[in-house]
């Protein structure tokens, strides 16, 4: 294994103390310009990186670093969730570290400890798991934690979330305005707070519609676009299927897409109506009605809170709720046959 150069190696090089080449590495004044010169030519021979996380916290500063764990990397929504915490972050002059919990509550867990050893300065996390109160803790030691997509239960942090009931309140009335009474409703792993969320109003605008049951067409567990192609192809087969699909995130949608281009787009001798709950690419070509809001905002309003909440760990405790809208395409607008 080929040895990262020390800081003491880069000293003997110079022919100077441990300290001084600490001093001049880390920037600092009152060293001789000729020994400030020598010490970086050693430092760049043997090709040297100082560790900036190591010389903040000595110093008694803070460290730059922020964790982000995400729910699932390569689902576009996280990416934009990523994409505006570090567009803030960078205006601060600090760093994002990524990690992808995949949904698992066990793997999230190890996932923060891991991140704290390295000693981030904030962790902004979407929660898998269903208590998170092992952080009390580290943000009573100064740890500042900041949950976005999800509220995190057994602590009170600054939140940063979507509208989720008013955004399914919106689309299923938009399917019922359009004469849809069956509507069949793909969703998340049940487990996850949106998911109930949105299952929850699903159901509650369907009762006060006066579709009591509802629950016949609500399908879960759809992660992934291969699970949700099976869970609307399921729905599409039933002797007395939707006539509308609410897909209630962006790969739901897709993988509702694909079982309706199995069935030729028809079920029960109709066009199938289709919302999907996320905004995604190509979303507009293919004239699929959503319920559209800024994945990129949201992060960005994360990673804002955790800046303030570090320069100032008393303020109150934020809930930010960003809103949502539906953007009528034309596959909700189908009417019921």
């Amino acid at each position: 294994m080929i040895r990262r150069p020390t800081l003491a190696m880069v000293a003997e090089a110079a022919g100077v103390s441990l300290k001084t080449a600490s001093r001049v590495l880390n920037g600092e004044p009152n060293v001789a310009a000729a020994t400030r010169e020598r010490v970086r030519d050693a430092a760049t021979s043997l090709g040297f990186r100082r560790n900036a996380v190591a010389a903040d916290l000595a110093r008694g500063g803070f460290s730059r670093l922020v964790g982000f764990i995400t729910g699932d990397l390569a689902n576009e929504f996280y990416s934009a969730l990523a994409s505006g915490i570090e567009r803030e972050l960078r205006e601060h002059g600090l760093q994002l570290l990524t990690a992808s919990s995949d949904e698992d509550p066990s793997r999230e867990s190890s996932l923060t400890g891991e991140l704290l050893e390295r000693r981030v300065g904030a962790l902004i996390v979407t929660p898998a798991g269903a208590d998170h109160s092992a952080l009390r803790g580290e943000i009573a030691a100064g740890l500042t934690v900041v949950v976005v997509d999800r509220p995190a239960a057994g602590m009170d942090v600054d939140t940063v979330v979507i509208d989720n009931r008013g955004g399914v309140r919106a689309a299923t009335r938009h399917l019922l305005d359009h004469g849809h009474r069956r509507i069949g409703f793909v969703g998340d792993e049940p487990h996850l707070w949106t998911y109930q969320e949105r299952s929850a109003e699903f159901l509650a605008v369907m009762a006060d519609a006066g579709v009591p049951d509802a629950e016949r067409w609500l399908r879960s567990g759809a992660h992934s676009a291969s699970a949700a192609r099976d869970l609307a192809a399921e729905l599409l087969a039933d002797p007395e299927p939707p006539t509308a699909i609410l897909a209630a995130n962006n790969r739901a949608t897709v993988g509702t897409l694909q079982a309706l281009h199995e069935v030729g787009g028809r079920a029960g001798g109709g066009e199938i109506a289709v919302v999907g709950f996320d905004d995604f690419e190509l979303a507009d070509l293919l004239g699929i009605t959503v319920v559209a809001y800024d994945a990129v905002e949201m992060g960005r309003r994360a990673a804002e809170l955790a800046v303030a909440r570090s320069a100032d760990p008393g303020r109150p405790v934020e809930l930010v709720v960003l809103p949502t809208r539906v953007v009528a395409r034309g596959s909700g607008e189908r009417r019921a046959r």
